[in-house]
């Protein structure tokens, strides 16, 4: 991009620093540091796309990227999905990737995908959204992909994980981290970013999608929080998101313990894995569901809903004699002695095992 002193009219001026556009950048700096901090190269500099819709919070995160990631040695583009479901959308994503480009950012893609309607718009969506990221990603050898969700997003997703009821996995939110994904926004409000891309002279794309009150989510942020703003005063946003924050921490340090635990207690038995009763019923509530979780996950790759879960270590609690309880995904669990015995055949046999 050209410095402030540039007088070539044909290009455009860097815009001047205000807070909202440090606050992104400073933002995006943490993330693209620790790419360059871990990635070792000798050719190409590292690559780091931005998932960009050409809305303000993304919108703001790459014109951010653009400036951070050469200054770290990282070479930073964009990926741009255009669902389809709009009339438009394919003009939307054009003229998206040629703001993309102007803002220095190299190789920008843009993916046209099909949304079907298995569970729902909004999970089609995104399910078809991270198809054709991860697909960049493997295309270009990507060692990041950076996502625009803010802290309005992560409260919104605390407050709907509330009302569903979904445990403390769903209320710890969104995490900065996530395998080849990183959300640097996660500490900066959404009017920020919007102010980022004004002061930067930057003309972000408002997805009508986003004013549908049809989408929980946008019930949520256009009527909840703003009645729980004005009822309970300021900071709900915020303080929502320092629940998921420490929510995380707590699922960090139970998923450290178990992985410790899980080889002491468990035995392999016959299609399945074996773990000890007495084990079980020698540790707090939380923890053995989160144990019973962990094993069914891992050996059978489904996932237990809190009253599953609970019928499970029944079996450990009030022991009485009843039998094989079905699991998601085909699986049984039995009581067999001095073990739960979960498998895909119903057999309890306990396999010798050296520790």
């Amino acid at each position: 991009m050209p410095s402030d002193e540039h007088t070539d009219a044909t290009e455009p001026r860097r815009p001047r620093l205000t807070p909202p556009i440090a606050d992104v950048r400073r933002a995006v700096r943490a993330h693209v540091g620790r790419v360059a901090e871990r990635i070792e190269t000798t050719v190409d500099a590292p690559l780091v796309l931005v998932a960009l819709s050409g809305g303000a919070d993304s919108l703001a995160l790459a014109a951010a990227a653009a400036f951070e990631a050469p200054r770290a040695g990282i070479a930073a583009g964009a990926v741009i999905v255009d669902h389809g479901l709009q009339p438009g959308s394919a003009e939307v994503a054009e003229r998206t990737a040629r703001t993309a480009r102007e803002l220095g950012l190299d190789p920008v893609l843009v993916r046209r995908v099909e949304v079907g309607g298995e569970g729902g718009p909004e999970a089609s969506a995104r399910d078809a959204r991270y198809a054709a990221l991860d697909a960049a990603a493997r295309e270009t050898g990507a060692a990041l992909v950076l996502l625009g969700h803010t802290l309005d997003d992560q409260a919104e997703t605390v407050l709907l994980g509330l009302a569903r009821g979904s445990g403390s996995a769903s209320l710890s939110g969104m995490a900065p981290v996530a395998g080849r994904y990183a959300r640097p926004l996660l500490g900066i409000r959404r009017a920020t970013t919007r102010q980022a891309c004004l002061d930067a002279g930057l003309s972000p794309w408002d997805d009508p999608h986003n004013l549908d009150p049809a989408y929980a989510r946008v019930r949520v942020r256009e009527r909840v929080l703003p009645v729980l703003e004005a009822e309970l005063g300021p900071g709900i946003a915020e303080a929502l998101a320092r629940t998921a924050e420490q929510l995380r921490e707590d699922d960090a340090a139970f998923a450290e313990q178990i992985e410790e635990f899980i080889e002491e207690i468990c035995e392999p038995a016959e299609a399945g894995i074996a773990v000890s009763v007495a084990a079980l019923a020698a540790n707090p509530a939380a923890l053995r569901q989160r144990i019973i979780r962990h094993v069914v996950a891992s050996e059978f790759g489904v996932s237990l809903s809190r009253a599953q879960t609970l019928e499970v270590a029944r079996l450990v609690t009030e022991w009485h004699g009843q039998g094989p309880l079905d699991l998601p995904g085909g699986a049984l669990v039995t009581r067999a002695g001095a073990h739960l015995v979960f498998s895909t055949t119903g057999s309890t046999e306990v396999l010798e095992h050296d520790h």
